[in-house]
């Protein structure tokens, strides 16, 4: 499993910053000049709140109880801060009930200057629950409600806290330059306020999103300050979590001497604080981190210790992740059977908290596992549970506001270029309307009409040639635009643009192959992110030389690839997919004297579909041949999978063949086509898996 999770761990992660201690430090003073002299005399539970904000991660539902005690009826700072805090800590331990209760408590704060306070604790003490359950996009849509008037009339730590919040949301949900932005605020805040453990926790808020945002160096450097700040005034937790992004940032290097002692600090820190939660999911990560090492034994060993302590404190995700590194252990040990089970065990919490993306990368781990151990049906089924999961949470809404934040990132900075264009021809075109106008004066002036009529159509010859440089700044930025910028290939932009121009009224009219690398996070990991990126722009090229020039090559996606083919038949479609096959695996990809052995994975379908001339959608043909590519995947990698024919009368037929095609194989439902590429002998599996059962089958059936 996942060795950080960062929607579980970050969510107790932020319970450090989530309390509002607006009592110390005059908290309500930067609200209104005149507020200093009320904040001053609510000063009484400050002590007793910020030991409770530093411990709020070791046992959130007893120090809410303690807080309990301490809330009365009063309108103060104090007892503001005391609720804002129990509001965090009843959302960490998922109390919907006494969640609900304290946020409408904290709306309904009356009029005053802690008004914008208490309206911004409730807007975070909701998204926290939300976050708690998994609803990372709901979270953030909460928080984004808050109006600037409320931003800007709240004290420091208020802010502090729902920045760090935003951020940590943001960059759980891939806006990493949101993330960065919120971060960044959130640590001027912080060294507003001036308690070193509060900077300290928002470095590592920094040094986690710039190592996601793949700059490990800075990530690296922010962490050792983070570390210097909370030094200074220790405490157990904070140094817990400071200690366990170390061990993830170190976590790659051959040396792996600073990951062990950071990740042994840090389960020191939690035992020292008494934070058996925490313990838990700390060995259950570091159990993670073993298997990465290829320590099975040790990793299990790890992993039992941590699924009592999470059992015992009711942490649903540190159990899910105990669970399902015990399974992942003894798959590698060999105990095939025990260890499926043991791992289906994990997904089924996190399928019950809600956590689907976990539940997914889950599913693909387990397939992975169970190829290596030689379990190939096991594999086909988990990816195909695989499947299933990540449809749910990228179809429709989601995969369509993934794929819009995407293109809407790459529009605004187009707009933005364009934008200065159009200004500079605006102020040329105010010059020359200046020049014009002299021109006139001095023509009705003078009566010189011939020098005026030169002047005017040198001035129109400079509107036109300006004009046609706009037009053709205008048309290179729209090509960069449908540019993929690494492989020069179309991109999905592109593609949006020109599939409509390829269909008919009745569905698309081609052959469509979608290409995967196989093993390409193994690449990235083995030679680095600069030699994968080498790779992807050799398979371009090869793909260029497979195909004809009125044929689409869209890169589709991270190391995925889709063909639109004009081909005459299904056996043209099959003479591609094996000369795709082979011009990918033929050679090694060379990246500074190393040789990357390449190969990819490919599904196919030639359109109308036989035998009965179905035309379809480009949506549901591309979703079809993205199962088959799964197959091929499936089946051991470096094959291509085609659709030959189809029992299907329309597209409900096609979905209904393709959520369960192994089986409509089997039953002769779909006929498919297998290719092998070249060096098949040296997969992982060598034949082909017989939907019945049987041995090994010809590459039709």
């Amino acid at each position: 499993m996942p060795w950080f999770r960062s929607a579980a761990c970050w969510a107790l992660l932020l319970a450090l910053g989530a309390a509002l201690t607006a009592c110390s430090r005059g908290d309500d003073a930067a609200v209104a000049p005149g507020s200093a002299a009320s904040a001053a005399q609510d000063l009484a539970l400050a002590p007793e709140l910020e030991r409770a904000e530093r411990l709020a991660r070791a046992r959130p539902g007893p120090l809410e109880q303690e807080l309990r005690a301490h809330q009365t009826s009063a309108r103060n700072a104090d007892q503001l801060a005391t609720l804002a805090l129990r509001a965090m800590l009843a959302a960490l331990v998922r109390d919907r009930a006494l969640s609900e209760e304290l946020i409408q408590r904290l709306r309904d704060w009356p009029a005053g200057e802690l008004r914008a306070s208490a309206q911004l604790a409730a807007l975070s003490a909701g998204a926290e629950y939300l976050r708690q359950h998994g609803d990372l996009r709901e979270a953030r849509r909460l928080l984004m409600t808050a109006e600037p008037v409320v931003l800007a009339a709240a004290g420091p730590l208020y802010r502090w806290r729902y920045y760090r919040q935003l951020g940590g949301i943001s960059g759980d949900s891939g806006e990493l330059n949101a993330s960065l932005a919120h971060a960044h605020t959130a640590l001027r805040l912080a060294e507003q306020i001036g308690a070193p453990w509060r900077i300290a926790l928002s470095l590592v808020d920094l040094a986690h999103t710039s190592d996601r945002a793949d700059t490990p160096a800075r990530a690296r450097q922010l962490i050792a300050q983070a570390l210097a700040e909370a030094q200074k005034d220790p405490d157990p937790m904070t140094l817990n979590q400071v200690y366990t992004m170390r061990g993830i940032l170190y976590a790659d290097d051959s040396d792996t001497s600073i990951t062990l002692q950071a990740w042994s600090d840090a389960l020191d820190q939690a035992a020292r604080a008494g934070a058996d939660s925490v313990r838990a999911l700390g060995l259950a990560n570091f159990a993670d981190y073993h298997l990465r090492q290829g320590h099975p034994a040790r990793a299990l060993e790890l992993a039992q210790q941590a699924l009592p302590l999470a059992q015992s404190t009711r942490n649903t995700s540190a159990e899910s992740v105990a669970r399902s590194n015990i399974g992942l252990a003894k798959i590698a040990l060999g105990r095939v059977a025990e260890g499926r089970d043991d791992v289906r065990a994990g997904l089924t919490l996190d399928e019950q908290q809600g956590a689907l993306s976990y539940a997914a990368d889950g599913w693909k781990e387990l397939a992975s596992y169970l190829e290596r151990a030689g379990d190939l049906r096991g594999a086909v089924e988990a990816y195909g549970e695989y499947r299933g999961m990540i449809d749910r949470v990228l179809r429709d809404d989601t995969r369509k506001a993934l794929l819009e934040a995407q293109e809407r990132q790459d529009a605004e900075q187009r707009a933005r270029d364009i934008e200065l264009l159009n200004r500079g021809n605006a102020l040329k075109a105010e010059q020359l309307r200046q020049r014009n106008l002299a021109l006139a004066l001095w023509a009705a002036l003078g009566g010189c009409v011939l020098v005026s009529l030169l002047l005017l159509g040198q001035a129109w010859r400079r509107v036109r040639r300006t004009n046609e440089a706009l037009a053709h700044s205008n048309a290179s930025l729209k090509r960069q635009s449908e540019t993929d910028p690494l492989t020069g290939l179309a991109n999905r932009r592109h593609f949006q643009s020109v599939i409509k121009t390829l269909s008919g009224p009745d569905g698309l009219t081609a052959s469509l192959f979608l290409i995967d690398v196989d093993h390409f996070k193994r690449i990235n990991d083995s030679f680095g992110h600069a030699a994968g990126d080498v790779v992807l722009v050799e398979v371009a090229r090869r793909l260029r030389e497979a195909v004809r020039d009125d044929d689409l090559i869209v890169r589709w996606g991270g190391e995925e690839f889709l063909i639109v083919a004009r081909t005459g038949s299904g056996e043209d479609a099959a003479q591609l997919a094996q000369r795709l096959l082979d011009l990918i695996g033929r050679s090694p990809v060379g990246c500074e004297g190393r040789d990357i052995v390449v190969t990819a994975s490919i599904g196919f379908v030639s359109l109308p579909v036989p035998p009965q001339g179905l035309k379809l959608g480009w949506e549901r043909a591309i979703d079809l041949v993205d199962t088959v590519m799964y197959l091929a995947k499936g089946h051991g990698r470096n094959k291509a999978y085609g659709i030959v024919s189809m029992q299907a009368a329309d597209e409900a037929d096609v979905a209904r063949l393709a959520g369960r095609l192994e089986a409509a194989w089997g039953a002769g439902e779909v006929e498919l086509l297998a290719l092998v590429g070249p060096g098949i002998g040296a997969q992982v599996d060598s034949g082909f898996y017989s939907p019945d059962g049987g041995a090994s089958r010809p590459a039709t059936s």
